[in-house]
């Protein structure tokens, strides 16, 4: 069987520079699929997608809401040509009855251990409409690793720049945060890898720069502290989202090769301030994520949030527009509030407003949102400070003899956004 999976582009971010990381979804599905089926994979952000070329099933991989209307198009123009479709991915979760509308099947869940059943009734022809596996997860041990091979990899570099490679040490999330569709996809259940599992992985990526994907590694302090250690003698060198702001996990985190974090500025705390610096003492990057729109931000609110991350001196800053995701209970308030605008998906990308402040006008939050960009990188460019980040790991790399440089074929295309 000649499988093809497409994973579609989205709208970017205007305020962030081009540049394309390698998809995760899409190589871990292929993981879990049986060894006789023949994959060939497009990724829309830095591939044209070839029309014409056989299939015997098509799999659209969505990860985004923003994602799932050109994912649409692309299902409709197949099946228009008799070639059936299966949706899978996140998006896929959060719509599953309007995807229902544009495929044959449609996969919810996770893929380890369900993909015979899904090929062998497509080699039937008869896929069903819907599996539906979102409460029976499997075992994390029986995570493979990665396909990374379906990858054109030389299309994910930026200006002869490697970029990271995607790699996940856990799934699940113990926390509610109330804009995240995560407890609603699997459960508020950390499910971890076996870490054994994990470094016979990461051994097998060529790369030395790896992004922690997991929603967050600051979850079970004995793992994580496992995990640091087994990274250690690797020299591999990683971003993550939030880990434990505890000395020894923040220690063993500088030691295994932290890069640099995504850190969640919530408030202009002293707290977070703290925990700013004692990341920036271990020499870890930090990238802070910010989330506006919350209902207790007025203008004034804003305007000191954005002087407050300029006195931390943070590395990065990514501003982002609170966006009412389905399955969050964000959705669920202003819904039942009637604060949502509309639902064109396309435009739920969190860079403009789709709901209603409760202190702001939608035009005034849209505007404040560019503010924030403007005024945090009105002294230095953001691909000023990316490439700062960039050099950073480089002397890192230097310094324990890991570094590679990296010669490329220029007429290829590189690659966009994240």
């Amino acid at each position: 069987m000649k499988l093809k999976i497409i994973y579609p582009a989205w709208p970017k971010l205007k305020n962030q520079p081009e540049f394309h990381l390698p998809p995760h979804g899409p190589v871990c599905f292929a993981a879990a699929l049986p060894p006789d089926v023949e994959v060939s994979f497009c990724d829309e952000h830095v591939q044209e997608l070839v029309d014409g070329e056989h299939a015997d099933l098509v799999a659209i991989s969505c990860m985004l809401t923003c994602q799932m209307p050109r994912g649409w198009q692309i299902a409709d123009s197949y099946r228009r040509k008799g070639v059936p479709v299966i949706f899978g991915g996140i998006g896929t979760m959060l719509h599953p009855r309007e995807t229902l509308r544009h495929a044959d099947s449609i996969f919810l869940g996770e893929a380890e251990g369900r993909m015979e059943e899904v090929i062998g009734d497509a080699r039937k022809g008869r896929l069903k409409p819907v599996y539906d596996y979102q409460t029976d997860l499997p075992d994390t041990s029986t995570i493979k690793p990665a396909r990374r091979d379906i990858l054109t990899r030389e299309l994910y570099n930026f200006r002869g720049v490697q970029m990271v490679d995607l790699v996940h040490a856990s799934r699940g999330c113990r926390f509610n945060c109330f804009p995240c569709c995560t407890p609603y996809l699997g459960g508020r259940c950390f499910r971890p890898r076996p870490v054994e599992n994990v470094i016979e992985e990461l051994a097998g990526i060529e790369n030395n720069r790896l992004f922690f994907v997991d929603n967050s590694l600051a979850q079970d302090d004995e793992w994580e502290k496992e995990l640091f250690k087994a990274l250690i003698p690797m020299k591999k060198k990683w971003i993550s989202h939030p880990i434990k702001d505890d000395d020894e996990i923040l220690d063993l985190a500088a030691e295994a090769g932290c890069w640099y974090v995504y850190q969640a500025i919530v408030d202009t705390s002293e707290v977070i301030a703290e925990r700013i610096r004692r990341l920036k003492e271990r020499d870890i990057g930090v990238e802070g994520t910010v989330l506006l729109g919350l209902d207790k931000h007025d203008e004034d609110y804003i305007k000191r949030m954005v002087d407050f991350l300029l006195e931390l001196e943070l590395d990065l800053a990514e501003f982002t527009i609170m966006t009412p995701f389905p399955g969050t209970p964000l959705r669920t308030q202003l819904e039942s509030e009637d604060r949502i605008l509309h639902n064109d998906w396309a435009r739920y990308t969190c860079g403009e407003t789709v709901f209603e402040p409760a202190n702001l006008t939608v035009d005034k939050l849209n505007e404040l949102n560019q503010y924030a960009w403007e005024t945090f990188y009105a002294d230095c460019s953001i691909e000023l400070r990316m490439a700062k980040l960039y050099v950073d790991v480089i002397r890192k790399e230097k310094a324990d003899g890991t570094f590679k440089k990296i010669t490329l074929d220029r007429k290829r295309k590189w690659g966009g956004s994240k």
